[in-house]
């Protein structure tokens, strides 16, 4: 396996910028839903998907970042979420919801600030100089 050099200071903030914008915009989805914010229940309503699972998906959310945010734990957390995520954009398109890419954004931002600020992701998926 090839080994990878050390992230620089710059390289590991960018990942940790990118990798927290994803984490918190869940984090708000998961909060709201156990708060069961009209928004929320309205957005179940509107996707058709039963009132009774609005607690069970914020539960779900929760546990995807809490894993995700802690870095022994993270591909673990970065592959929950693409699950996650991957949920909510079938969701949007099946309804023809205008932000169905928002999903897609989020888990390429997980992705893009776990590849930066990870060593072991890189020796996993290394990028090659063309």
């Amino acid at each position: 396996m090839q080994i990878s050099s050390p992230v620089s200071k710059t390289t590991l903030w960018i990942g940790r910028v990118m990798s927290a914008l994803p984490a918190l915009l869940v984090l708000l989805s998961s909060v709201m839903k156990l708060m069961k914010m009209a928004a929320v229940v309205e957005g179940f309503a509107r996707t058709g998907v039963p009132e009774r699972l609005i607690i069970p998906v914020g539960v779900i959310e929760l546990a995807c970042v809490i894993i995700y945010v802690i870095p022994q734990t993270a591909v673990l957390g970065a592959i929950l979420m693409t699950g996650l995520l991957g949920g909510a954009t079938i969701t949007t398109l099946r309804i023809g919801d205008p932000t169905y890419p928002m999903p897609v954004v989020l888990g390429m931002l997980a992705w893009g600030g776990l590849f930066l600020r990870d060593t072991r992701l890189r020796e996993l998926i290394p990028l090659r100089k063309m």
